[in-house]
Formats: structure tokens, C-alpha cells, sequence
């Protein structure tokens, strides 16, 4: 105290009074901060500063009013006020001149707010020697010995009660210090800088262990995670890229560097970024600009030069791999230049990682990794599909086909489907979808052959595979390379595109609609290619299955070892096992006849069975068993047409000079013989059945192309038009007959 008191000498004369009042303040026994030791500090700062300074008697006793009134509890906003006012009302009993009075007043009003101004303000506020000088001394304090300055804020957060509020109001201060440049002086700077940010650090970091804040930082670190996550997923995705072709057909002349180098770059972007992030330097946002801008500059590069497709030439999927490459990149470095920014503006100095920034480091990878699998990748992929696909449709509405009569007339004759034929027209309830090739999927009018649209994509040079599914109401065509496409029958738009997971899948039925496996799996699917359900026989087995609208029964022959041969009826919704049962040979060529599950059990080693048994696909009991003559020798064929089963074979040796066919009905219903026919007709000939059961195939004779008919009603033959290639096999859809011409598909009057 005596040190304190002879620091007041000869500052105003004639005021040792004033001075003994002012020391006793600062040490008087209810203070609880602020006391002796600070204004000690303050003192020796300001010794080392006057000389800065216009008018250092105003700043002296500026220095030594400042905390002279203190209530336990009080702002500095409150102290400063509540002091100036005590100045002036003091120092004009020591003959001190107003001017002087008002300038002490002012200064000591100004540290009711230390804060310095932003470390990056580009308009510094206007130069006030005197100010600076005491705002200086003042925060002299956060630079004093680290014992002492740890007594310092100790004795502060006493003083301001309620130990939480405090440390929480601490807290925001300290922060609020760190983002400014602590000193005004450049004098100041240099002694007194260092030292001040290495205590205000150190008491962050306690302070952030003794708040109940876990999430603190949580914003910051995602962000760094951000900017370097995405870099690495920019990078992955790049490779990705060099695996794939820039456009379809691929052209030996493509340039694989540009793909090599954005790897590359974003590899080198990772750690960079994560500096930069947790950087506030004016360099480190100029880097995430940078990279900012390079991206953009790629993407709309990228952009530019992509592929214009036409019906020869399709988009790669190097394109959109590129583009999100690029995207991601651009990510990187706007999450890396917000973390910079953000960093400037809140505080320089982020506390030791807590469970915030902790569950930040770890999730923000994870959505990255979900991003490139649920966002990435499907938009790419759908990018492709969408890209090199077109359809041209015909605006008419689908006309109803005329059974065909067969009397040797021509209902119709399409125009030109080089490439394709009638045995692989698909019937569909808006006309007759037809595969072609270079990737070309037509639907026909059914009622006139004209095209009511064309499906075509520029990335597939080969026939889809197509068949019907949702009973008629879309088209599912495999296109190679491409995978399983749902088109819309009525539009010809595709309304679904199944996964690469399922698309080497194979079409067991198509309604309801089963794919299986060469591992030993079936599944049951929508049309748009989402699982229901996955059925397993285990391995070394070969599984078929036929479904009826509620259950799939599957016939499931073991080939590494003796077991018996077994099958199983699943739930076709659920995939719920309702039933298995074993037998010696597995059965062959089931068939769906009124709800029924036609099987042919095995005769031996020929292609003859010995007989027709029925199954309830809901029990698996037997329903009815229709035995086959022992005559017959040739390959039975089964086709369901309403209530019937027609049943095709040959009645006599299977030899190359037997000529005759015969062709049964069964009643689905009872298993008893509807009716039988009798024709000579090449058994070798292929045959297709309508849906009232007439069995039709064709001949070449002297005359030209007839059509053999086997029906109820007997055998006939009709003479067709000279367009008609008798070489090729006719189709039934429906009750209409298909044959097909040079370039053209007949339909059969």
C-alpha cells in the first residue's frame, strides 16, 4: 500500500488526502476485485505507455479513478460511470481545471468497455491518444504473471455472484477478447500481446471444462469435417470416374487425365482444407476460394463439353461421376472458407474438443459415405438413364385386337421391324410390345399394327429382353449393360429402373413377377424392382418356381449329394413358407391352370411323363391326376388356356416319320378329358395356343405357308398370303394369331 501511495505524489499538489481516500477505497475489505495489486499493474503499464499519450496527467488520474467506486457485483459499465461521477465531484476541491475534469470523466467512462475493435476492421475508428493509452494500462491485467492473473479472474467471477451466470458471462468475455487485438498501441502489441493471449487461452480452456457445455464447437468442427470428408469423397468418386466411359459407344481417343488430376487435386485439397478451416489468416480463405473457384470453373467446363446424344451416340457415366466429383469439391472449400470466416468472426481460439465436436467428427463422415450411396450414386446412375433415353409416341388411344379366325386372311401388316418377329411379341392390355434391336423397345397397336410408341436408348447396341408384368400394365425389358427397365404399356416412359444389385437377376415368372439366382436364390419382386422377399435352398441345388396370385411353389433338386428332391410353396406377398414336401425326381414343366399348379411326374429317362398331377398351391395336396397314355412318345407340351389344359404330343414313336400330333384337353377343374384331336401334323412343328384353346402352328406345301388349326371342333388347314414366312414361329396373344413377314409382323384374320 505504501508502494501504491507513492506512486500518487506529485501528480496533483496539495492532494495527499484525495490519494490516502483512493488507496483506501481499492483496498477496503468488501472489495472483492479490483483491489491494490490491479491497480498496481494498471499503474506500472501505464509507466511504461505515458509517453504515447497528449495529455498524461488526464490518463494518470483516469488510471487511478477508474475502479475507485466498486459494488460486489458490478459491470465495468457501472464502475466507470459511478467513478467518473466521483471525479468530478472530487477534483475540482484540488483546483484541477474543468477541461482537465471532463477529459479524466471521459476516459474513465471508456473502460466501462475494453473490447478492442476486430482484427480485420478495415476502418479503424478515430485515433484517440489518451484513450488508447489508458485502455492499454487497463487491460495490462490479462498480460501480468499467470499466477497472478489466475487470483485476478478468480477474484472477478467472486465478485459476480452466482458462480454459473458467472462463469457463462466470463465465458463471453474472454471470447469477446480473443477476436479483438487485446491492445490499441502498437507498443502495447508488441510487450504485452503474447503473453495476454497465452493467459486468456489457458483460462478458455478452463473455463470450457468447467461449464456444462458439451456441444460447444460442435458447428466449427463439422464444418472442418466437412471440408476435409468431402475432399477425400471427391477424390474416391473421381477414380470412380476413370473406370468409365465419357460417352457410348467409348472413342479411343478419350482423355483419361482430367480425372487422374481432379483426384489427384482433391487428395491434395484434404489436408489443406482441414488448415485452412481452422485458420482465421486472410491465406487461408484466399486457399478455399481458390479451390472454391476451381471447382466451379470445372463444373461449368464439364458442362459444357458433355456429350449431345442422339440415336447413335449416349452419355457416359464418366459425366456425372465428374460432376458430383466436382460438386463434392466445391463443397470442400465453401465448408472450409465458412469454418475461416465463422472462426474470424466468433473467436480465434476454439477450446479442446468436447462431445460436440467429437460426435461431429464422427457423423459428419458417415453422412458423407451415406451421400455418396444414397445420393451420389443413384443420381448419377439416374442422370445416364434419363439421358440417353428417348420415346416418340403416336397420339392415339389402344385399339381392341379381332380374334383371329384363322380363314387365311391378313387382319393387319405392320410397317418395318427389321430385326425382330412375332415369337417374341408380348401381349399387353394397351397392344403388342415388340424388342428390336440397337436397344428399341415398340408397342402395336393391337386392333391396326400401328406404333403407338417407341422406347429406344443411345447407350445399348444389343435386343432387350422384354416381357409383361402388373398384369399387363407395364413392359420390363433387360437391355444389356443397362439392367432391368419398367416402361409404362399405355406411354412407353420408363417408370422404374431396377438396381445393378438385382439386375443379372433372371425372370423366373413374370406375374407375379420371381427373379432367381445361380446361388441358389429366389425373390419375389414388385414390378419396379424392390424385394419382397428372398427365398435360399442352399447350395449345390437347382431351384425353379411357378406362382399362381397368392403362393409360388419352387422345385428345388439337390446335385452334390443323394438327398431327395423337394418342394416348397411360399407365400407370394410374404415369402412365408406354407408347406415342403420331398420326392424322388423332381417334377418338370409346371404350368398354372385355374389356380392350380400342373406338374408332370417323371416317366424316365424320355421326355415322356408319366402322368398330370394337380396341386393345391395353398395345401400341397393333389388335386387330381390325369395319367399319360404309354403310347405317346414324343416331348409333352403344356399350355393353360382358361379352364383347360391342352396337352401336346405325338401318338406314336417319336421318329422322323411320324407325322401326326395329338392334342388333349383336361378340365382343370375335375382332371377328366374334355375333348381330343388328332391331326397330321409334324409333331416337331412348333406350335402356339390361344386362349380358347385352339393349337396353331404352320407348314410350307406345294401351294405355299398353311395354317394348321387342332381344336375342339376337329383339324383344318388355311392357306396364307405369300407375305408369311413359313420359317418363322407364329404367336398367340390372346385369341389374336401373330405371324411374321420379311421386315413386317402379320396379324392372322
Amino acid at each position: 500500500m505504501v508502494e501504491l501511495r507513492a506512486r500518487w505524489d506529485n501528480l496533483l499538489p496539495r492532494s495527499a488526502s484525495l490519494a490516502d481516500d483512493l488507496v483506501a477505497r481499492y483496498v477496503e475489505r468488501n472489495r472483492r476485485a479490483y483491489r491494490d495489486q490491479y491497480l498496481t499493474i494498471v499503474l506500472t503499464a501505464l509507466d511504461s505507455l505515458i509517453q504515447l499519450s497528449t495529455d498524461p496527467t488526464s490518463v494518470r488520474l483516469a488510471a487511478w479513478f477508474h475502479r475507485a467506486v466498486h459494488e460486489p457485483g458490478g459491470t465495468p459499465p457501472e464502475d466507470a460511470e459511478a467513478s467518473a461521477r466521483l471525479a468530478e465531484q472530487v477534483l475540482p476541491q484540488y483546483g484541477v481545471p474543468p477541461i482537465r475534469i471532463a477529459e479524466v470523466a471521459r476516459l474513465i467512462r471508456l473502460t466501462g468497455d475494453l473490447a478492442a475493435p476486430q482484427p480485420d476492421a478495415y476502418a479503424p475508428p478515430r485515433r484517440d491518444a489518451n484513450g488508447d493509452v489508458l485502455l492499454d494500462a487497463v487491460n495490462a491485467i490479462l498480460a501480468s504473471d499467470p499466477s497472478r492473473y489466475a487470483v485476478h479472474t478468480a477474484e472477478v467471477r467472486r465478485d459476480a455472484g452466482e458462480r454459473k451466470a458467472a462463469l457463462e458471462h466470463r465465458y463471453e468475455e474472454v471470447r469477446d477478447l480473443l477476436d479483438g487485438h487485446l491492445y490499441r498501441t502498437q507498443l502495447a502489441r508488441q510487450r504485452l500481446g503474447q503473453v495476454a493471449r497465452l493467459n486468456l487461452e489457458s483460462e478458455l480452456a478452463g473455463l470450457d471444462s468447467e461449464l456444462p457445455a458439451p456441444w460447444r464447437g460442435w458447428q466449427q468442427a463439422a464444418l472442418t469435417a466437412t471440408a476435409t470428408f468431402t475432399a477425400i469423397a471427391a477424390a474416391v468418386v473421381a477414380i470412380a470416374a476413370t473406370g468409365a466411359s465419357w460417352e457410348i459407344p467409348a472413342t479411343r481417343h478419350e482423355a483419361g487425365w482430367p480425372t487422374v488430376a481432379l483426384a489427384v487435386l482433391s487428395f491434395f485439397c484434404a489436408p489443406v482444407l482441414f488448415r485452412c478451416a481452422r485458420s482465421a489468416s486472410q491465406r487461408a480463405r484466399l486457399i478455399a476460394g481458390s479451390v472454391l473457384a476451381i471447382a466451379l470453373t470445372g463444373l461449368l467446363i464439364a458442362w459444357a463439353q458433355a456429350p449431345r446424344t442422339n440415336e447413335a451416340v449416349g452419355i457416359g457415366l464418366r459425366v456425372p461421376l465428374l460432376i458430383s466429383a466436382l460438386l463434392l469439391l466445391l463443397v470442400a472449400g465453401a465448408a472450409a472458407l465458412v469454418a475461416s470466416l465463422l472462426r474470424t468472426r466468433t473467436a480465434r481460439f476454439l477450446p479442446a474438443r468436447n462431445l460436440g465436436q467429437q460426435l461431429a467428427w464422427l457423423a459428419v463422415p458417415g453422412a458423407v459415405a451415406l451421400a455418396l450411396l444414397l445420393i451420389v450414386q443413384p443420381l448419377s446412375r439416374n442422370y445416364v438413364l434419363s439421358s440417353n433415353e428417348r420415346v416418340e409416341s403416336a397420339p392415339r388411344d389402344a385399339g381392341r385386337a379381332t380374334p383371329s379366325v384363322l380363314d387365311g386372311g391378313v387382319a393387319w401388316i405392320s410397317d418395318s421391324v427389321v430385326g425382330t418377329g412375332a415369337e417374341e411379341a408380348v401381349g399387353t392390355r394397351y397392344g403388342i410390345a415388340i424388342p428390336r434391336p440397337s436397344g428399341v423397345v415398340e408397342l402395336l397397336d393391337a386392333a391396326t399394327g400401328a406404333l403407338r410408341w417407341r422406347y429406344s436408348r443411345s447407350d445399348s447396341d444389343e435386343k432387350p429382353v422384354i416381357t409383361a408384368t402388373g398384369n399387363g400394365e407395364y413392359v420390363l425389358a433387360q437391355f444389356a449393360d443397362v439392367g432391368y427397365l419398367l416402361l409404362d404399356a399405355n406411354t412407353g416412359h420408363r417408370k422404374a429402373a431396377w438396381s445393378g444389385r438385382t439386375r443379372d437377376h433372371v425372370i423366373q415368372q413374370a406375374q407375379p413377377l420371381l427373379t432367381g439366382e445361380r446361388s441358389g436364390k429366389l425373390h419375389g419382386v414388385d414390378p419396379d424392382g424392390r424385394e419382397r422377399w428372398t427365398y435360399e435352398s442352399g447350395e449345390c441345388t437347382d431351384l425353379g418356381a411357378i406362382a399362381t396370385a397368392e403362393t409360388v411353389v419352387s422345385f428345388v433338386s439337390h446335385t452334390c449329394d443323394d438327398r431327395p428332391d423337394q418342394m416348397t410353396a411360399l407365400d407370394v406377398q410374404s415369402g412365408k413358407q406354407l408347406w415342403t414336401k420331398t420326392s424322388t425326381d423332381t417334377y418338370r414343366r409346371p404350368v398354372v391352370v385355374a389356380g392350380l399348379v400342373v406338374v408332370a411326374e417323371p416317366g424316365g429317362d424320355g421326355d415322356v411323363p408319366a402322368a398330370l398331377t394337380a396341386i393345391e398351391p395353398r395345401t400341397g395336396d393333389i388335386r387330381w391326376r390325369w395319367e399319360v397314355p404309354r403310347t405317346w412318345a414324343c416331348r409333352t407340351l403344356l399350355n393353360a388356356a382358361g379352364r383347360y389344359l391342352i396337352v401336346v404330343d405325338c401318338p406314336g414313336p417319336s421318329s422322323l416319320e411320324n407325322r401326326r400330333t395329338v392334342v388333349t384337353a383336361v378340365d382343370a377343374n375335375t382332371g377328366l378329358t374334355a375333348w381330343q384331336t388328332e391331326a397330321p401334323v409334324s409333331p416337331r412343328t412348333k406350335v402356339t395356343v390361344t386362349a380358347d384353346g385352339r393349337v396353331v402352328s404352320l407348314t410350307r406345301t406345294a401351294g405355299g405357308c398353311v395354317a394348321n388349326v387342332i381344336s375342339r371342333t376337329g383339324f383344318r388347314q388355311a392357306r396364307l398370303p405369300a407375305a408369311v414366312s413359313c420359317s418363322r414361329d407364329p404367336r398367340a396373344v390372346g385369341n389374336l394369331v401373330l405371324t411374321s413377314g420379311p421386315e413386317t409382323m402379320i396379324a392372322l384374320r
